[in-house]
């Protein structure tokens, strides 16, 4: 019985999103390539401050971030990533050594299609305190995650607005 509570425990959470950007790869990947661009794809009431001294290269494998964020209560948090994986134009993880979840790996990938470019989110992550995180999860993180990619989403579209 404890085993499988402990598997629990441990397996991730997944969040994928997808989302068709009317443009170039050239142009995506330079957007997001760019760290400094991920305070514009988050919400104001995150509090979400680069700590990391600017300006910030393009992202490389091995570069390190690091930044404060504040959700919940103001109260701020410290998170420090790591840039893992880059394949030019096409992906990269994002891989947290530092801040509030146990485990934190985002995969940006970047297709180029007939209509522009399909950019697919696919985060697995795993929050702290066993059954008190999964409550957490259930109750907060769970929709407050779901509502900064539906924030980030909305803010691409305005970014690389549709051409027709």
């Amino acid at each position: 019985m404890t085993t499988s509570l402990f598997i629990n425990y441990m397996t991730p959470y997944i969040l994928e999103r997808e989302q068709l950007i009317d443009t170039t790869i050239e142009k995506a990947w330079r957007f997001f390539s760019s760290p400094e661009n991920l305070q514009e794809l988050t919400p104001d009431d995150m509090g979400f401050n680069i700590v990391t001294e600017k300006p910030i290269p393009e992202m490389y494998e091995g570069q390190l971030l690091e930044y404060k964020v504040r959700p919940i209560l103001n109260i701020p948090l410290y998170w420090k990533t790591e840039i893992l994986n880059v394949t030019d134009h096409s992906s990269f993880v994002d891989m947290q050594l530092k801040g509030p979840y146990k485990l934190w790996r985002h995969t940006h990938t970047f297709q180029e299609v007939e209509d522009g470019v399909l950019m697919h989110d696919r985060v697995e992550y795993i929050l702290p305190l066993g059954i008190f995180g999964r409550l957490a999860h259930f109750i907060y993180v769970k929709r407050k995650l779901n509502w900064i990619f539906d924030y980030r989403y909305n803010t691409v579209a305005k970014i690389f607005p549709r051409r027709n």
